[in-house]
């Protein structure tokens, strides 16, 4: 296979340092985009550890000086791998929160593909991979904030591979169930940071049952695997879920929402 050159975005931790790692190893010229230095420093000690030629720079999406920089990289496949999360019932989550969310997941995202994208076409050739989740084809409870980024993005991915087939781009996005990575943890901790039983009427007892269902995870290795495939393959799917028990859960509450009903209401009792 013909090298290329690959950047993928939050490769500090999780599935993008996994991917990179394992690309870098098979001869790709890998750009492995982390936060903050001490992100690099780290990185770029495994990957010396381990006899690798991967460039590790410091590119926080939100920064366009950080985003300008990705322009001169002549980047074959793009990876847009990094996001943030925040847990929380979406009733009453501080929009503050919500919009930071907003601004890594959606806004910087786009902002850095848009420029990456009108260079692909200009070259007649590339790929853009969206790394979505599985809640971004389907929501719950105190994820709202997270989920409604990732559905967001799958607007875009979607039109996006609509718009850019004619110029022989190829889009794809990767939809990842839960995974022991330590970002769906992290998530939920994020709660404690602004929640109190004080001023908010959301029952702890309710907000205990997101941590039942992070209880198990799976070990990251085949969405990292699936990540690697989409960016060495020749062609493939539009969209990937993994694991299958994820891809069961999302076609169930998709089938159920045509059905759903309200939830039972009570009028005419209490304050007005």
């Amino acid at each position: 296979m013909k090298p290329r050159t690959v950047l993928i975005t939050g490769a500090g931790s999780g599935f993008g340092r996994g991917a990179a790692l394992i690309l870098a190893a098979r001869g790709h010229d890998v750009i492995a985009s982390v936060r903050n230095d001490a992100q690099r420093q780290d990185l770029e000690t495994q990957a010396q550890a381990e006899g690798l030629s991967l460039r590790v720079p410091v590119l926080e999406l939100t920064s366009e000086s950080d985003r300008d920089a990705a322009l001169g990289w002549n980047i074959d496949v793009l990876v847009n791998n990094a996001a943030i999360g925040a847990g929380g019932p979406i009733s009453e989550i501080p929009l503050q929160r919500v919009r930071e969310v907003f601004e890594v997941n959606v806004f910087a995202t786009l902002a850095l593909t848009q420029p990456i994208a009108a260079q692909m076409v200009e070259r007649g050739r590339g790929r853009i991979v969206f790394v979505s989740s599985i809640a971004g084809l389907t929501a719950g409870a105190y994820l709202g904030a997270y989920a409604s980024s990732k559905h967001a993005l799958e607007a875009i991915a979607e039109s996006m591979a609509d718009e850019l087939a004619p110029h022989g781009i190829q889009v794809a996005t990767l939809n990842p169930g839960p995974f022991a990575t330590g970002f769906n943890d992290a998530m939920i901790a994020s709660i404690d940071e602004w929640f109190s039983t004080e001023q908010n009427f959301t029952r702890p007892e309710d907000l205990a049952s997101l941590k039942e269902r992070f209880a198990n995870q799976f070990p990251p290795d085949s969405l990292i695997e699936e990540m690697v495939g989409l960016v060495e393959a020749d062609s493939g799917p539009y969209r990937t879920i993994d694991p299958a028990q994820s891809a069961e859960l999302v076609r169930s509450r998709q089938e159920r929402a045509w059905t759903r009903q309200q939830s039972p209401a009570v009028f005419g009792e209490g304050p007005a």
